[in-house]
């Protein structure tokens, strides 16, 4: 079912900070910062020759980066994000196999402009899980 990694998110208290080290400590190239306020961050991806790093920081007080960062201060990973081909085939299958799907269980459009979901990180060994669909 899943393909590639697309990418690992980590929650930073402080965007402007987390892009610096990546671009010039680490000479990563950055995007420019993208707000998603569906999903209640910003998000700067760093990207790599065979993945992505992405950055997430809090837009606005209800952001669910905000709690997890109440109980993370310095950041953390937040989440890794696996590509698969066909998002609702994955949903009916996973479902099927007693795997939740967090929210409505309906997939949201994600950073990428791609459909996402987000699996619930008691089902996967503590790690909360991003499914993107690419074709």
């Amino acid at each position: 079912m899943i393909g590639k990694l697309n990418h690992v998110a980590i929650a930073v208290p402080n965007l402007k900070a987390a892009v610096a080290k990546y671009r010039d400590l680490l000479g990563a190239k950055v995007s420019a910062p993208q707000d998603l306020p569906e999903h209640g961050v910003t998000v700067v991806f760093v990207e790599l020759d065979n993945t992505k790093v992405e950055l997430l920081y809090p837009l606005g007080g209800n952001s669910p980066i905000a709690k997890f960062l109440e109980n993370n201060p310095n950041g953390a990973t937040h989440h890794i994000c696996f590509e698969v081909k066909d998002i609702a085939a994955s949903i009916a299958s996973l479902k099927a196999q007693g795997a939740r799907v967090l929210g409505d269980g309906k997939p949201k459009i994600g950073a990428h402009g791609l459909p996402v979901i987000f699996l619930h990180p008691k089902d996967f060994d503590g790690v909360l899980i991003e499914l993107e669909e690419v074709k």
